[in-house]
């Protein structure tokens, strides 16, 4: 079972996230935080990250910035409500660039492009 760490602000996010990628047969794991993710990277096999980029504290890019120093292998897709942030030269380090939507089949279509 692939493992997917979803970073994110929003407890609908991760419900509606949770439920989706668990009935694809993924193992999805919690962080509030770009620092909580960075902590949770230090021990939990991770094979993918779903990451938002506006958060309160630590944002987004800068958490992609810190995971890909940590592991410049690891997968990870940003998923933000902002289509400008694509535009963003900090995001092009991400390996996919998904604003977000009810219908999810464009973040399940980029997540099995990396982890499937």
């Amino acid at each position: 079972m692939k493992n997917i760490l979803l970073v994110d602000d929003e407890d609908s996010i991760h419900l509606l996230y949770r439920e989706e990628f668990e009935e694809e047969g993924y193992k999805v794991h919690s962080a509030l935080s770009g620092e909580e993710a960075l902590e949770l990277l230090k021990t939990l096999p991770t094979d993918l990250v779903i990451l938002d980029i506006n958060m309160p504290g630590m944002s987004g890019l800068d958490a992609l910035r810190k995971i890909k120093e940590i592991n410049p292998q690891l997968p990870v897709i940003l998923s933000s409500a902002y289509q400008e942030f694509k535009q963003d030269l900090s995001s092009w380090a991400s390996d996919e660039y998904v604003v977000k939507s009810a219908n999810l089949d464009e973040l399940k279509a980029a997540v099995k492009r990396h982890i499937s």
